[in-house]
């Protein structure tokens, strides 16, 4: 896609801090640097968000996740945790429409990164969790 900013960081015309690459996929610090570390991962195929993945690609791009989880923790003794982060859709705060997972390292639960999850559990009784759980298996593919 010729507006598309990773596909232009993949092409080579703006420049990106590389970390790894290879045929399918593409690893370089994020600019911001949310944490010392900050790294993207983005699929060399331009797709907008995980709802585009075929399992063949699903395969070249998810398995390399561990890797470079890995090579991060590594790479500073400092980082005891580790974000990682795949927004899909304006909702979600996707703010770039090139399907990209975030590595966010953690030094301390008050460094420059935080992630709160509301707890509902009080709305949800067993009989409907299980019509949600009903409803998502019905819907997977195999």
């Amino acid at each position: 896609m010729n507006d598309c900013i990773f596909c232009k960081i993949i092409a080579g015309t703006i420049p990106s801090i590389s970390v790894y690459e290879d045929d399918d996929i593409k690893v370089f610090l994020d600019i911001s640097q949310t944490t010392p570390g900050h790294t993207l991962l983005i699929p060399k195929k331009h797709i907008t968000n995980i709802f585009e993945y075929d399992e063949s690609l699903a395969q070249k791009v998810l398995t390399k996740i561990p890797m470079i989880a890995r090579a991060i923790k590594k790479s500073n003794p400092k980082i005891s945790g580790l974000n990682i982060v795949n927004n899909n859709g304006a909702i979600a705060y996707q703010s770039v429409f090139h399907s990209h997972f975030h590595f966010i390292p953690r030094f301390a639960a008050t460094d420059s990164f935080a992630m709160t999850f509301k707890d509902n559990s009080g709305e949800y009784s067993s009989a409907k969790l299980q019509e949600i759980a009903n409803l998502i298996h019905k819907n997977m593919e195999d």
